[in-house]
Order: C-alpha cells, then sequence, then structure tokens
C-alpha cells in the first residue's frame, strides 16, 4: 500500500467515524469558514474533500488542490473540483487573480518555513488583490496525533509566515474555543486572516 493511500485512507476512516456521522461536528467549523472566506476560494491541501463540502453552499463552488493522488480521486468521487498540482498548473482555472481566498487549512503544520514560503509564493499570483488568506492550524492536543506535523505553527509563526509575503494580518483566534482549551481539546485551532495588499498599496 502506497504511502498516498494509506494516508487518503486514514483520512476516510477519521470522517467517517460513527459519532461524526451522528452528529453533525462540523457546523461550528463551517460556519466559522463561512464567515472567514470569501469569493471563490482555492484551497491548497484540500485532502479528501472536507472543507470542500464544507463550503459547497458559497456562491461560487470553491475549488481545491493536494500533492495526494489518492486523496483528489476521492474528493472528485464526491462531486468537487479538486487537482493534483500537475492538473491544476495545467488547467484554466489557474489565471492569475482569478480567486478572492486562499486556504490553507492543517497545512503549514506539515512543511517547513521555507517549503511554505515556495508554496505562497507560487500561489498567491492566483489571488485578486485585496484576497484573503485562511490559515488554520492545530493547537497542543492535536499537534501529536498526526506522524507527519513537522512544525509547530501558533499565532506568532502563522503571522511571521504570512508578513514574509508581505500579507497583512488583520485578525487571529482560539476556535472554538479559547486558547486555553487546545491543550486538552484535540479540535481546537489556531485561525489567522490576512490580505493581499491591494496594487494601490503596492
Amino acid at each position: 500500500m502506497s504511502e498516498d493511500l494509506e494516508y487518503t485512507r486514514r483520512l476516510q476512516r477519521l470522517q467517517q467515524a460513527r459519532w461524526k456521522q451522528v452528529l453533525d461536528v462540523q457546523r461550528p467549523y463551517r460556519w466559522n469558514l463561512e464567515r472567514l472566506c470569501s469569493g471563490r476560494v482555492l484551497e491548497i491541501g484540500c485532502g479528501i474533500g472536507r472543507n470542500l463540502r464544507n463550503l459547497r453552499r458559497m456562491p461560487t463552488p470553491p475549488v481545491g488542490i493536494d500533492t495526494n493522488p489518492e486523496s483528489i480521486l476521492v474528493a472528485r468521487d464526491q462531486g468537487f473540483e479538486a487537482y493534483t498540482l500537475d492538473e491544476f498548473l495545467s488547467a484554466s482555472v489557474s489565471a492569475p487573480d482569478s480567486f478572492d481566498t486562499l486556504l490553507l487549512s492543517h497545512v503549514l503544520e506539515h512543511v517547513t518555513f521555507e517549503e511554505c514560503e515556495q508554496l505562497l509564493t507560487a500561489y498567491l499570483p492566483l489571488l485578486a488583490p485585496g484576497g484573503r488568506v485562511v490559515i488554520e492550524c492545530p493547537q497542543e492536543a492535536g499537534f501529536p496525533l498526526d506522524e507527519t506535523h513537522i512544525r509547530w505553527v501558533d499565532f506568532d509563526e502563522a503571522r511571521r509566515q504570512c508578513e514574509q509575503e508581505g500579507l497583512i494580518v488583520a485578525r487571529q483566534y482560539s476556535y472554538p474555543f479559547p486558547r486555553w482549551a487546545g491543550r486538552l481539546f484535540v479540535y481546537n485551532q489556531f485561525e489567522t486572516l490576512a490580505f493581499k495588499q491591494s496594487a494601490s498599496n503596492g
């Protein structure tokens, strides 16, 4: 079994847990994403499509990309528009200034600062001037649960990453519970909202 397939199946097992089927556990996260994101959304690192589903009520359907081709197949099977990186870069959807929001949900902790810098440098041209960048990262209780997490990204680190790319950080907060809950609640996360400077601002 390839690493890509194994990781995809892990995501499926987590998402399909019985208690998650009974309770609408994504409801507060769906509400949070809908208020953070605007217009046409590109999710970098969409996995099997959890957030594509959370954003399906947006006026314009979101687009997802991921390095894992097995996860992309699962996302497509659910009816979402999702691409591998190579597919995306050769598709008409990847035109400059064509997205209003870039979403990086639980991505930064998987890559080094330098790798994320390269990622943002590659995809920020697709974001319209004044567009949004939304970053979500796990807190203490959630961070150790995935062995592919290699970097601790708190508010300061997320801000440093944004400012490296000339983004303007507008808001940072803990969700869904206050910051102290991050040591106890697995699904508490750091939220960062930043904006790409408009042409008039440089």
